[in-house]
């Protein structure tokens, strides 16, 4: 039975992101499709004893019709801002060495001139190298769909020969289920609650609000 989940790239994703790709054999990236502004492609929340802290790409925002692999960075000012704020908000927190490195890599080697191409780095490597996750990432753009919304999204997961299919909960408000069971595939929805919480360092514990990914 072949597991599968699609989903659009996010600006380190939270935990539960990682649960599902942790789900599935394969996890295609959703990326051809409309970018939403004030979303988590481009965005994130830390938590630090001054209380949340948002990391934001600037992604030029006054541009709002095109496609996630379309947005551009609009320069690379940021990565050393973000950088900073990670380390004097998880310095002392009990597993920053074990992220800093790569961290620092990400921020301070590398320039980024498409979002999406951020989004996938970091996830891509987040899962294999510190979650030791081994399903398989592929670009929708390999496979044939057709249609829009639901319809592409359905003929996505039948090109990709899926029989069973991992979903958010917020997609329940355009999949329609009944389509999914026709074509023979099994549809699951993936549950986020009882999480547990843990320490942060500085007295700080990991809530559900919170989407930072890294077990910091």
């Amino acid at each position: 039975m072949k597991k599968l989940a699609v989903l659009q790239s996010n600006y380190i994703p939270w935990k539960g992101y990682f649960d599902i790709i942790h789900d599935v054999d394969e996890f295609i990236f959703y990326d051809e499709v409309q970018f939403t502004k004030n979303d988590w492609r481009n965005r994130n929340k830390i938590l630090t004893p001054q209380g949340d802290i948002w990391l934001t790409v600037p992604v030029g925002m006054n541009k709002i019709h095109r496609l996630i692999i379309d947005v551009a960075i609009k320069d690379s000012a940021w990565q050393r801002k973000h950088f900073k704020t990670l380390e004097m908000a998880y310095h002392k927190a009990p597993h920053w060495k074990r992220y800093a490195e790569f961290l620092a890599f990400v921020y301070l080697e590398k320039t980024w001139t498409y979002l999406y191409e951020l989004n996938r780095f970091l996830i891509e490597h987040i899962s294999h190298d510190f979650l030791g996750i081994t399903t398989k990432f592929t670009d929708s753009r390999d496979y044939p769909t057709h249609g829009a919304k639901h319809e592409k999204l359905l003929s996505l997961v039948e090109a990709a020969q899926a029989d069973l299919y991992v979903s958010g909960p917020a997609a329940k408000d355009y999949i329609v289920a009944e389509d999914y069971d026709a074509a023979g595939i099994q549809l699951v929805w993936k549950d986020y609650s009882n999480y547990p919480h843990y320490e942060q360092g500085g007295g700080i514990h990991y809530a559900l609000r919170l989407r930072l990914g890294l077990a910091l």
